[in-house]
């Protein structure tokens, strides 16, 4: 079996009501969902984050050397890939695109055998995930200590367990939201919070305390993602987590954060940081390092059903019997093309979702939806 070719759709549609997070406005949602298809007719799907059009480029240039290469040996293609441009992109784009190859790859490999992608990385060590809910952007009209709060109550009415808040904003306004969804919520459901690097250290330090006794489950990048000294500023000044890692690329950017000591759950994204086959290895080492792992989720179905195949092999850490287990992002902001790839979508119940059981991802893709979303 080889590689015959890859096809690369770059899908995007456009939003009834833009919302916001710290550092951009949304009209739209993209995405680019990678195919590659063997020489024996399977085709396995991946899907890179990051801008759809720019990692379109790179995967073009990527079809020619992957052409004719084992698409079993996954680990060889990723070395070959990455050491081939390590001189252009130990970050970013190139390791953005070659996430949705190598999870495309894994999709084949468990075609291939029949089984999902988790099995043949060791597991599963868990069947379902918990989600939490993540939306809570601003919108251009409206109070947001109505709607948000409003919108907190909706997801706690569906089940979600947890959600998470974007902050950033405006600060007297970020810490007034956050106290009043806590309390529209109440105790039981956990509450992240999201500021997407909006601040420094200083007024990172400075709302921290302002809600610390709301109970945050993480303060998610609370400062610029190269701001290593930042971090441990924050997570020594707050009782709260700090977690971060979504703006981070492979081992040896996630080597460095460990080393830190910066961070105390760490999010790769599956489809940016290297794929399964390097979040494996980033989640293994992080287990090392006694540090937690909960995947950042930004994307459709594809990306949400790579992220479950790497959620059901993630080790408790640390083990015990009734062990903290890791969640499902669960994006629940309007994406009209989120689910409208996959012919059977997935869905949480009460805050819980299934891991796919098929073979490679678990998912079909609906091909007339790529038609429908596909970029003119």
């Amino acid at each position: 079996m080889k590689i015959q070719d890859i096809h690369v759709h770059v899908l995007e549609a456009a939003l009834t009501q833009p919302f916001a997070y710290s550092q951009a406005w949304y009209d739209t949602r993209a995405a680019l969902l990678v195919e590659v298809v063997t020489d024996d007719g399977l085709v396995g799907w991946g899907e890179c984050y990051g801008p759809a059009r720019l990692n379109a480029a790179v995967l073009e240039g990527f079809r020619p050397l992957l052409a004719g290469a084992d698409p079993l040996a996954t680990d060889l293609i990723w070395q070959s890939l990455y050491n081939g441009f390590r001189d252009h992109g130990q970050k970013g784009l190139l390791v953005q695109a070659l996430s949705g190859v190598d999870i495309a790859l894994w999709d084949i490999k468990g075609k291939h055998f029949g089984v999902p992608a988790h099995r043949l990385m060791g597991g599963p060590v868990r069947e379902h995930v918990r989600a939490y809910a993540t939306g809570l952007y601003r919108r251009r009209d409206g109070d947001p200590l109505k709607y948000l709060v409003e919108e907190a109550e909706d997801y706690a009415a569906q089940g979600f367990t947890a959600m998470k808040l974007k902050i950033g904003f405006d600060y007297d306004q970020d810490v007034a939201v956050t106290r009043a969804i806590r309390e529209a919520i109440g105790p039981s459901i956990g509450l992240m919070i999201d500021a997407n690097h909006a601040y420094d250290s200083v007024a990172a330090i400075r709302f921290g305390r302002q809600v610390e006794d709301c109970d945050i489950g993480w303060f998610e990048e609370p400062v610029p993602p190269e701001d290593l000294a930042g971090y441990r500023a924050v997570r020594a000044a707050l009782s709260i987590p700090v977690a971060g890692g979504e703006a981070e690329f492979t081992r040896f950017g996630f080597r460095d954060v460990l080393q830190a000591e910066a961070i105390d759950i760490l999010q790769p994204d599956t489809c940016a940081a290297g794929g399964l086959s390097e979040c494996k290895k980033i989640a293994d080492m992080a287990n090392a390092f006694g540090v937690r792992y909960n995947p950042h989720v930004w994307g459709t179905g594809v990306a949400i059903a790579a992220s479950l195949q790497l959620l059901a092999v993630l080790p408790h850490n640390p083990p015990s019997l009734n062990p903290t287990e890791p969640m499902l992002e669960f994006d629940q902001t309007e994406h009209p093309v989120r689910m409208a790839v996959l012919t059977e979508p997935i869905r949480h119940e009460n805050g819980v979702v299934a891991i796919p059981g098929g073979p490679g991802l678990g998912i079909e893709i609906d091909r007339d939806a790529l038609r429908r979303f596909a970029l003119a």
